[in-house]
């Protein structure tokens, strides 16, 4: 009788296995929590691509809501959802900026030079449109590590004080826009607006105080 719950030992491990493999199975990783969420955005300064006189910093996210999203050339996915997402920002004036890295700039992968780059990225943008308000340079990846981020693409929705509000996983599409993505961004956007009206009202009340 003592030996009883040495035998069920391995029985209640294995029937834990089980539970934790199953869960794995059916999760799906593009929901799993993401560790910058609900936080501002990571300190930087990075060039523009095609400007690189041209330096960015978290501030630049203030003031608009915006979707950061993460692409390369070298990525298929990116080019599949691109037409999407110029669609989101001509007809919806979504804010779109992308933040580039490549590959091939890595000395574990080879070299490429800037101008390459460059004119690769023009070269694919002319084809599958261009959704982007700028595009920020993440020359060694190290924005994109401090974000968590995996691969690409990959999207953040920030809110107007530069709070992420969202991290994606995989491409935005007509579907993902409209159950996940699209309600978020609208709150915000909304949300904007209502702050921005209540800004410009104080201003303006504190400045018939100051002309009495």
């Amino acid at each position: 009788m003592k030996k009883a719950p040495l035998v069920a030992i391995p029985l209640i491990l294995f029937s834990l296995l089980v539970v934790f493999l199953f869960k794995g199975l059916f999760s799906d990783p593009r929901e799993l929590d993401s560790q910058v969420k609900d936080k501002t955005l990571p300190a930087f300064s990075l060039p523009d691509l095609m400007q690189p006189e041209v330096l960015y910093t978290p501030a630049d996210f203030k003031g608009q809501v915006t979707i950061l999203n993460v692409w390369g050339v070298w990525c298929v996915t990116c080019a599949v959802e691109m037409p999407y997402l110029t669609q989101l920002r001509k007809e919806h004036n979504v804010r779109i900026v992308g933040l580039y890295f490549d590959q091939d700039l890595d000395p574990d992968f080879g070299t490429k030079t800037l101008s390459r780059v460059q004119q690769e990225v023009v070269d694919m943008l002319s084809r599958y449109g261009n959704p982007y308000a700028f595009n920020i340079f993440d020359v060694y990846r190290d924005t994109s590590l401090d974000l968590g981020v995996t691969g690409a693409p990959e999207h953040f929705v920030i809110d107007r004080q530069g709070i992420i509000r969202m991290h994606h996983i995989g491409d935005i599409n007509e579907r993902v826009w409209n159950n996940k993505i699209g309600p978020l961004y609208t709150k915000l956007v909304a949300q904007q607006g209502l702050e921005q009206a209540n800004e410009d009202r104080t201003n303006n009340d504190a400045s018939d105080r100051g002309s009495k």
